[in-house]
């Protein structure tokens, strides 16, 4: 048997128009991005001459779409193109990337037209943060869109003859480096003549969604206090780089453990933490990977900032570190120590009633 492929497809509420696509994950491989490619198909009666667009989107969105406080909107489009699919500016063949539009184009007929888009290299990648429980409404996030509409021109546009695909760009980053991430430091205490010595590190410093985080924590412990009560955990750092350069720091992953180091003593051992968001659930503020309409997602992707980008236009910047804390002599005394890696998983992508996966 020759292998299915899903083919997500919606229409506008008149059915003048639909569009059709064979994936809505779109990958940045660091070099290069994944294009973005589908089928437009339009019916010509409901059109009654007006011209068919498709347009690429990429939204910072920070608040509701219709506040506006103080003359700015907590929105901004950091991309967007639009161009024209009917009639016809350019022929099919030089429109049609790839053998699933071929196919499209063949099983839906005369009525089909490809489209045909390459991301820019200076955008995002898909980031949003989960609402709380009670939130309503829009969340914080960069989100990316395929519309598809009829009108007189490109600014005609109307509810009832358009239609939106929601759709992900994700991050990518391969385990090439051989870096071995690593850290150490010196405490000095009062009353004390000789320090306390730290050092953590790590196999490498690229880890995927679901794979745990292996931890190697070494204590030399010369000094005259006891140390105890230590934990390890894999924090996610949030900066909100535009508008606001509010920053969230928020616990995905800790072991706390009652390993205590008394004076003159010496502790190694490897601790292995799960950070995963099926364990983060209902979290207000953590950041996720983008979210398709009713569709899990995964922890939001490190941000890798190409060069001569900048950082501002990026929305939301997301990096992760690896903190050891402990209690030095009963005296509450946090030290921390940090290391960074990325992290990637490709999503699987379903379909709803809205936006109908079929079978080509």
């Amino acid at each position: 048997m020759s292998p299915k492929h899903v083919v997500f497809k919606k229409a506008s509420r008149d059915k003048s128009v639909a569009v059709y696509m064979t994936k809505r994950d779109f990958v940045d491989h660091c070099d290069f991005v994944d294009p973005v490619d589908g089928v437009i198909v339009i019916d010509p009666l409901q059109l009654k001459g007006k011209k068919v667009y498709v347009m690429l989107s990429c939204t910072f969105r920070y608040g509701h779409q219709d506040v506006e406080v103080m003359g700015v909107a907590f929105r901004r489009d950091l991309f967007l193109v639009t161009r024209q699919v009917y009639p016809e500016l350019q022929d099919k063949e030089k429109l049609t990337h790839n053998k699933m539009q071929q196919k499209l184009l063949l099983k839906l007929g005369d009525n089909a037209f490809p489209f045909f888009f390459e991301f820019p290299d200076n955008l995002p990648c898909s980031v949003a943060l989960q609402p709380g429980p009670s939130d309503v409404g829009k969340k914080c996030a960069v989100e990316f869109e395929v519309k598809a509409f009829c009108g007189e021109n490109q600014d005609d546009k109307n509810k009832q003859n358009s239609v939106r695909l929601s759709i992900r760009k994700i991050q990518f980053s391969s385990e090439l480096s051989e870096l071995i991430p690593e850290t150490e430091t010196t405490f000095e205490f009062l009353m004390s003549e000789k320090p306390l010595h730290v050092r953590l590190s790590m196999s490498k410093e690229t880890f995927y969604h679901g794979e745990p985080v292996r931890v190697n924590v070494e204590i030399t412990n010369s000094s005259s206090r006891n140390i105890k009560d230590i934990s390890v955990s894999v924090e996610q750092v949030t900066n909100i780089v535009l508008y606001s350069n509010d920053k969230y720091v928020k616990s995905v992953a800790k072991e706390e453990t009652k390993d205590s180091v008394p004076s003159g003593t010496s502790l190694k051992k490897d601790y292995t933490l799960y950070p995963l968001l099926a364990h983060n659930k209902d979290r207000r503020g953590l950041a996720l990977d983008g979210r398709l309409k009713h569709e899990d997602t995964n922890l939001a992707s490190s941000s890798i900032v190409k060069q001569e980008v900048l950082k501002e236009v990026q929305g939301i910047l997301v990096f992760y570190k690896v903190v050891v804390r402990m209690i030095a002599s009963g005296e509450p005394e946090d030290m921390v120590f940090e290391e960074f890696k990325r992290v990637y998983l490709k999503g699987v992508v379903y379909g709803d009633d809205d936006e109908s996966p079929t079978e080509a």
